[in-house]
């Protein structure tokens, strides 16, 4: 709290494992009321496919050269985005109905289209049919060479293979926001719980200022420099924040991730 006065806060969220418990369906992967309550949805720029889709409320954005960037507003005029993958959507709806194909046999399996990258869930499949399943999909990617395939926590996720992840969207928000590198009264704070995370830590950390913290209940190598236990306790952080900041006379900018 001694390390806010006088600091503008920026709070960068990821979604699953973090706002969220992890669980076996992903569609069942919803926030509490409090955290609905406490974030104020309207308000916040949501960024999902590990940051290569942007959506911002409907405001004028322009970063703090005074540029502005290739955002625009949706057909009903309600979001602005920001999609530096948007030439790879055609080749992803492909992966993703080849890979509904591929998989469907393997028992526990599940595709997801998250628009920009493309999830293979195993959390429900068993072990000994894995080593199928990592085949089947890296039999479909390997056609696909502007495409490379990752694991997280008990999903396989394609990419397009672009210089982007969730450092460089972190990076692109702050800009966006007005919140550059030069801007020393920002302190920015992220909160996440997957390798996918370490990109924006790392950003953080460059800063100089700042506070990566990862969500985990086990001690891991992270480039973060605080920890919180679980989504429960990212709830009781944040709302010890938000009173202590509603408190001051300070302003908050709030932004999630969602993957």
């Amino acid at each position: 709290m001694k390390a806010t006065k006088g600091k503008r806060i920026v709070v960068f969220l990821d979604y699953d494992g973090t706002l969220s418990p992890i669980v076996d369906n992903p569609d069942l992967a919803v926030m509490s009321k409090e955290v609905k309550e406490f974030v104020k949805l309207s308000n916040v720029y949501y960024a999902g496919s590990h940051g290569m889709d942007i959506m911002a409320p409907p405001r004028p954005v322009k970063s703090s050269d005074g540029k502005h960037h290739n955002i625009a507003l949706d057909k009903k005029g309600s979001e602005v985005r920001f999609q530096p993958a948007k030439k790879f959507m055609p080749a992803i709806q492909e992966i993703f109905t080849k890979l509904e194909e591929k998989t469907k046999k393997i028992q526990g399996a599940r595709v997801e289209d998250n628009r920009f990258c493309i999830s293979v869930h195993f959390r429900q499949v068993r072990e000994e049919d894995y080593d199928m399943l990592e085949k089947k999909v890296k039999s479909v990617v390997e056609n696909y060479p502007e495409f490379h395939l990752t694991e997280g926590k008990m999903v396989l996720e394609v990419r397009p293979s672009i210089e982007w992840n969730k450092g460089h969207a972190l990076e692109y928000l702050l800009d966006t926001l007005g919140f550059s590198n030069s801007s020393t009264d920002v302190l920015p704070f992220y909160i996440g719980d997957d390798r996918t995370d370490e990109d924006a830590f790392k950003v953080i950390r460059s800063r100089g200022q700042g506070y990566p913290i990862i969500v985990s209940s086990i001690p891991k190598d992270t480039r973060a420099l605080y920890s919180l236990h679980d989504p429960g306790e990212v709830l009781r952080f944040l709302l010890r924040l938000g009173r202590w900041r509603k408190e001051s006379s300070s302003s908050r900018s709030l932004a999630r991730f969602k993957d």
